[in-house]
């Protein structure tokens, strides 16, 4: 009797393991290889939308661009992650000449695979209201070196100086750093008050503690994608930095940065 219930026992834990799903991080940068949608009346996957994604902490951030037509958009939010299953809050969002600030929860199903992991919403809307099935593959990118920029941030001033002439501009932007992996993306209104959203996204160096040099793989301006920039940076305790870029004609650009900390 004692041998049946010895050979039970094991049989549950066995089971038990079997059906336990394997933890799957996904701290860290990501680039999508493909993208898929079904729906009704859609059944299509894309290769080449250009997007990358960074988690550190608790936050995250995407940014993604078509090639075909340079429209792009991004996201920011906190998330956290249980055995198979991603839940992403988002803050922020853009897309083209739309933002919205209103919190969205998207629960993924997510698995690894051999390059990285794939990430599944089952259920997911347009804004004319057809429902799709939202796969996503992502391969690892990056390194693991670590800096003192890695996190995700939100800008508070951005001025550019024009000889003695400066102008303060109205810009809503969020940056993201990891393992040399950089995304940016950012909102603003023109003269009548229409929305635009530009993103950016590529690799960076840090040379000590005062400079960084990005490198944008892909981008909404095309002045951007492709080309490489050299930052002053300053550095202002663990949370705050500010950066300086100093264009060919020695204008600057100087933006100031705020750690995002978890607010939900």
């Amino acid at each position: 009797m004692r041998i049946l219930l010895a050979s039970a026992l094991l049989f549950l834990i066995a089971c038990n393991n079997a059906d336990r799903k394997e933890d799957v991080k996904v701290a860290g940068a990501w680039k999508m290889l493909s993208q898929t949608l079904k729906g009704e009346k859609t059944d299509t996957t894309y290769t080449t939308i250009q997007q990358l994604k960074i988690f550190d902490g608790d936050h995250m951030m995407y940014a993604n661009v078509n090639p075909a037509d340079s429209v792009g958009s991004f996201g920011v939010g906190v998330y956290s992650s249980k055995t198979d299953t991603l839940t992403e809050n988002v803050f922020y969002s853009a897309s083209d000449s739309s933002k919205d600030e209103t919190n969205h929860t998207y629960k993924l199903a997510i698995e690894k695979t051999a390059k990285g992991y794939k990430q599944v919403i089952p259920d997911i809307a347009n804004t004319a209201g057809e429902h799709f099935k939202l796969t996503e593959e992502y391969e690892a990118a990056g390194t693991d070196t670590k800096t003192p920029l890695d996190g995700i941030w939100k800008l508070t001033k951005y001025v550019s100086v024009n000889g003695k002439d400066s102008a303060v501009q109205s810009i809503t932007q969020y940056k993201a750093y990891y393992g040399g992996q950089v995304i940016w993306g950012h909102t603003y209104a023109d003269s009548l008050k229409k929305t635009h959203t530009g993103i950016g996204f590529g690799t960076f160096e840090m040379s000590g503690n005062n400079k960084v040099k990005e490198s944008m793989t892909a981008s909404t301006y095309s002045v951007v994608k492709g080309q490489s920039f050299d930052i002053d940076i300053a550095m202002n305790g663990d949370d705050e930095f500010t950066q300086t870029i100093t264009n060919k004609d020695g204008s600057k650009e100087i933006e100031s940065y705020q750690r995002v900390r978890k607010t939900l």
